[in-house]
Parts: C-alpha cells; structure tokens; sequence
C-alpha cells in the first residue's frame, strides 16, 4: 500500500467462534432479521449447538449487529491489505477500500439493510455512532492514513457523511459490480485534492472558533 501507514484502528478481535456463528446465521438473517433466533439457526444447521447462541452473544440482538459490523470492518481492513494502491492518492485509496467493503458485503446486501435500519432505532443511537466512528477510523486506516486526535474531529464526520450516504445508494443498486454506486462514490470524493480541502476549511473554521472563545475568555 502507497502512502505512510495510519494508525491502528480499534476494530476487535479476531474471534473465530463468533466469526463462524455470524456466517453460518447470514443465510437465516433475512427471514428472522438480526436476531438471537437466526443464530441459533445458523449454529443448528452447521451442526451446533443451538444454546451456545446466548454465551456467544449475551447481549442479544444488538451484540449481533455489532459484531457482524465489525467483522465486516476486519474483512475490508485484510483485503485493503492485499491491494496494491500504488500511485493512489487519498481520494483514490478510500474509494479502493469502499469499493472492497461493498464488494464483499454483496451477498449480504439484505443483512446489511436489515443492520441498518435497526441501527437506525432510537435506542442504538450510541451503538450506532461507535460503529460508525469504528468503520470510518478502519477505511481511513486501511487507506493508509493516520488519525490524529486533532485530525478525527473533521476527518470523521466528513468520511461518515460520504460512506452513509453511498451506503443507501448502494442498498437500491441493483447493477453489477456496484456501478451506480462507484459512480455515486466518485461523485462524492470529487476530484483529488477535495478531501483535503474540506478538511483544511473545516479546521480554520474550528480554529477561529477557538481563537474567539479564547479571546473572549
């Protein structure tokens, strides 16, 4: 990968058992929606056991959306990895890494919408801004760049705004290889150096609202 490494995103441990659970339930999410009861579909018809269901996930359905989010995150963090982004700038290496994310949630497109829109619920509105701010941080490191603590307050939501919203157009994409929604993509990186101009304009805003609070202090 071109560019200086990022910093290390928080994204989980690699927990096989659990990983194995979530997949074997991917095909059962559909009919039970994201629930203790898809699992234990899952981990009956791999040959399970349907109680370990509750010791894998003990707190239920949200614990499930979850980890199948972040297991999604180290999916696209291994295969950013093995990508050659050469000569890609950052721009084109969050495109690269969205576009690996979305590439590999393709079978799961209906398990992804039904994640979302029980993210979407009143009651997981912090689940769902950890997540967020977790899959936002993995692209940006898995792109190759670093995550000061002064670069998060723009770089996050700029990024959030950018894959939140490809996301919904990719859950009504129904071409092949994704392409109404790379084109969507593209359309919202813009051209090369837009990222950064965002994030330069968004932090002198920041850093004259600081210099004012100061002043008046």
């Amino acid at each position: 990968m071109s560019g200086q490494p990022g910093m290390a995103a928080d994204i989980g441990p690699d927990d096989a058992e659990r990983d194995a659970a979530l997949l074997a339930a991917l095909p059962h999410v559909p009919r039970l929606g994201w629930t203790i009861e898809a699992v234990r579909a899952g981990l009956v018809g791999s040959g399970g056991m349907a109680e370990d269901a509750a010791m894998l996930f003990p707190d239920g359905a949200g614990e499930v959306v979850e980890a199948f989010i972040t297991c999604a995150d180290r999916w696209m963090a291994a295969d950013a990895a093995a990508f050659d982004m050469t000569g890609l700038r950052t721009p084109g290496r969050v495109r690269a890494v969205i576009a690996l994310r979305l590439a590999r949630l393709r079978p799961h497109r209906e398990a992804v919408r039904l994640a979302a829109g029980f993210l979407a619920l009143p009651a997981q509105s912090r689940r769902a801004l950890r997540i967020t701010g977790r899959t936002v941080d993995t692209i940006w490191h898995a792109a190759g760049e670093a995550l000061e603590d002064g670069s998060r307050l723009t770089k996050r939501p700029i990024l959030a705004m950018v894959y939140a919203s490809t996301l919904l157009v990719w859950l009504r994409d129904t071409t092949p290889d994704d392409t109404v929604t790379l084109a969507f993509l593209d359309r919202r990186l813009g051209d090369v150096g837009r990222i950064g101009k965002w994030r330069a304009a968004a932090e002198k805003k920041l850093g004259n609202i600081l210099c004012r609070k100061t002043s008046q202090a």
